[in-house]
């Protein structure tokens, strides 16, 4: 079996997975990504994060409005009220540098009112919606070449439970909101990660038209597969990815304070009309 053969099928978690005949080099490293949450102290160079910026500024900006910006956070002190933030995540903590990705309309906004020119297309959803995306496609770029670079990461979400603290912490000025964070540095060897299964393709690919009928051996599919990542793991997760998943689209109090999102949006500037 090649390399490529051997991380397709672990990438799905089935050895019976059909493997098709294209492939890179870039592919088979976007293959193994894993989501580490374990890292030596060793830090992350000036060069590898300038690397890792310019991989980011490589991605598409909508309209190239670049509406996006990210804060390189190395403070042991900053960390550690950030990991706080994130409810109490170690990883954060440990990781030597945390990227924290923005959504980023002020820019704009300055560089308009000093042309004297109108903005109030940014008190839009569209607007706040684009700089979302935008910090979602430099971020993901920033993914890979930290990979390529033989850097670990890790998103962490929880920087929307508090978002206002999170602001006040990196000097946030109104209209940018800070849309996840990024651990980054070297994979502890002795607390290694593993790669995760996805779901079938047919759960996620639709050719032509959407069905959420034809997803269902896809979905069974990929609950016998995470069942057994669990159990690989040694991971206290009960049931399926199904019940898993589930459980955190209960109700408000499974969101980790992110039910009060629109509001903390608007505290920091967003109309979101």
């Amino acid at each position: 079996m090649s390399v490529f053969e051997d991380r397709f099928r672990a990438r799905y978690g089935a050895s019976e997975v059909p493997v098709p005949a294209a492939s890179s080099a870039l592919i088979e490293q976007l293959l193994t990504h894993k989501s580490v949450r374990a890292y030596r102290p060793d830090p992350v160079s000036d060069d590898q994060l300038s690397a890792i910026i310019a991989a980011a500024e490589s991605a598409a900006s909508s309209s190239n409005l670049q509406v996006w910006s990210v804060v390189a956070v190395r403070s042991q002190a900053t960390r550690d009220a950030l990991a706080e933030c994130a409810g109490g995540q170690v990883h954060v903590r440990e990781a030597p540098l945390q990227l924290v990705w923005l959504a980023d309309l002020a820019r704009l906004e300055m560089i308009s009112t000093a042309l004297e020119r109108p903005n109030a297309a940014l008190d839009y959803t569209e607007m706040f919606v684009t700089a979302v995306i935008d910090a979602a496609l430099a971020a993901q770029n920033a993914t890979a070449a930290a990979e390529s670079l033989g850097l670990s990461t890790v998103y962490i979400g929880g920087m929307r439970n508090r978002p206002e603290e999170v602001a006040a912490l990196l000097g946030l000025p109104p209209k940018v909101f800070a849309v996840f964070g990024m651990c980054v540095g070297y994979e502890d060897d002795a607390r290694p990660a593993s790669v995760k299964p996805r779901p079938p393709q047919s759960v996620v690919l639709h050719r032509e038209r959407y069905s959420l009928a034809d997803q269902q051996a896809g979905i069974d599919a990929y609950n016998a597969a995470m069942a057994a990542f669990y159990t690989e793991q040694k991971m206290n997760v009960r049931g399926d990815w199904g019940i898993h998943s589930s459980k955190r689209i209960a109700g408000p109090e499974t969101l980790s304070g992110r039910d009060r999102l629109v509001d903390a949006l608007h505290a920091l500037g967003f109309s979101l009309k």
